[in-house]
């Protein structure tokens, strides 16, 4: 299985990369985001070790259980060869109501078919009014007029 854009990555085609990652992770659908890991994936998530897409997708039906609303927004840092760095943040809220913005930052490592092979993300949560909250569009894709982290000041 092949998933393109593929390494080695330049300017553009890393910046495809990090949007599709984008998408497919504000589908809030655990197998279709873990298809874009390969069979044995590695991931660090916070303090959390995971191997392999079926505990990618187990990892992510609980995740998007717990984080109610989830809405992210990615950025492409860096790249070079096969490997790309993302800073993110998303906004969520937990079963009481309370809202949170979520900061992090990624690596990611491809293999040549363009799938992900590790994944190493560190996370920190922000408990934010709802008032404050800076994502309001429809569950799905973030439109693309949408502002970007950068464009609001994140």
């Amino acid at each position: 299985m092949s998933r393109p854009p593929l390494p080695p990555f330049d300017a553009t085609t890393a910046a495809q990369k990090v949007r599709m990652a984008e998408d497919a992770w504000n589908s809030r659908d655990p197998a279709r985001v873990a298809l874009a890991y390969t069979e044995d994936s590695r991931w660090r998530n916070r303090s959390e070790f995971l191997q392999g897409r079926e505990a990618i997708a187990a990892f992510l039906t609980r995740k998007w259980q717990r984080e109610i609303d989830y809405r992210l927004i990615k950025e492409l840092w860096a790249f070079t060869g096969n490997r790309i760095a993302v800073r993110f943040a998303y906004e969520w809220r937990d079963d009481s109501g309370q809202w949170f913005r979520s900061y992090g930052n990624e690596n990611w490592e491809f293999d040549e078919h363009g799938l992900m092979r590790v994944r190493i993300a560190s996370i920190n949560d922000l408990a934010i009014k709802e008032s404050e909250r800076l994502y309001h569009w429809p569950h799905g894709p973030r439109p693309d007029d949408h502002p970007s982290l950068s464009q609001l000041g994140l």
